[in-house]
Parts: C-alpha cells; structure tokens; sequence
C-alpha cells in the first residue's frame, strides 16, 4: 500500500465527511436534519422536510462524494481492491462525518456514486432493484436494504474482483438501517411518499 493510496483513503473520508443534508437545510432554513423527521441526514428525510428541489442538491451532492474520489483513484490506475476500499472510505465519511460530530446519514447514494466508476452495468442493476422495490413498497428503507442485499450478488457476477469491498459496504449500509429494519417490522416505517386516498 502507498501513501498515495493512504491519501486517497483520507481525502474520500474527508469529503464523504460533509454532510450535505445539513448545509442545504441550513441555506434554505429548514432545520437540522439529524433532529427532524426521521433524523437522517439523507436525500429522502430532506425531500419530507424541505420538498423535491433541497432534496435534488443533496442527493446529487451524496453521489458526488461517492463518484469523485472513485474516479481519480481509477486515474492514477488503483487496483481493484483498493479503488473499492476508496469508496468504502467515502462511504464511511458519510456515516460517521467527521465535520458533523460523526453523526451522518445511511451512505445509499454515496455508495451509489461510488459504484458507478466501477461499473455502469452494475450501477444500472442497483437503480433498477431500488426502483422497483421502492415503486411496488413506496419504503425507501426498504429498497435500500434489499438494495444493498443485492450488491454484492450482482457485483460477484459482473465484477467478482470488487465482490469483498462490496460486503462490507452492503453490510455497512444494512448495519445503519437497524431502526428502519425495527420499525418496517412494527409497520411503523414512514412512506417515501404520503398517498391520499380521494374522498367521494
């Protein structure tokens, strides 16, 4: 291991660090994230709190975390194992965040980001379970868990030299949806989306 690749660690945990959930809720002064909702700093809390426009900045900032430490790990020609630790590193940057008092969010998108420099076929795989399982249960904790269940299956068949990584990533995100896992059980899990039923 070089101290290159040490650096990389480093800096994809630095910026996994900032968590954009609280800074977009701060510019558009809807509070803290952490203490509202359902007290994660995600996309998918920001989109109950603050509506469809914050939540679009801080889900594309979340895949931006994941992609950009990936991507120039993949420039300076990383092996395999060691791109896919990068991206653990960004991931862990999210769940645990330096500059936010180690309290972060589940790292979905950012370890989507992060997956996406490792394979296009594999990231496509990834949206279209989350898509499916999210538009038949309307549970985004839900299609995350599955989500990340799935990973490391689809990243053995397409890209079996990441499948390792991809455990502890999946077993990582899994870990940080205990409470989701606790409340789908109990059916207390809020939905992505509140569905009205029309009057008549």
């Amino acid at each position: 291991m070089t101290a290159l690749t040490i650096l990389m660690f480093a800096l994809a945990y630095l910026l996994g660090s900032i968590s954009s959930a609280v800074l977009v809720c701060r510019l558009f002064y809807i509070g803290d994230p952490r203490k509202l909702g359902s007290g994660n700093p995600g996309a998918t809390n920001v989109l109950r709190l603050g509506g469809k426009f914050p939540a679009s900045l801080v889900l594309i900032f979340d895949v931006l975390k994941g992609t950009i430490p990936v991507c120039v790990s993949y420039y300076f020609d990383f092996e395999p194992f060691y791109l896919a630790l990068v991206a653990v590193s960004a991931c862990l940057g999210h769940m645990f965040p330096l500059f936010f008092e180690f309290s972060g969010g589940k790292a979905v998108a950012t370890a989507f980001g992060a997956i996406m420099p490792l394979g296009l076929d594999l990231a496509a795989m990834l949206i279209m379970s989350w898509t499916i399982i999210i538009m038949l249960t309307n549970y985004s904790s839900l299609a995350a868990i599955l989500s990340a269940s799935l990973a490391p299956v689809f990243t053995f068949l397409l890209k079996p030299e990441y499948t390792l990584p991809m455990v502890i990533l999946s077993l990582l995100i899994i870990i940080r949806h205990k409470d989701n896992i606790l409340r789908l059980y109990q059916k207390q899990e809020p939905t992505t989306w509140n569905k009205k039923k029309s009057k008549r």
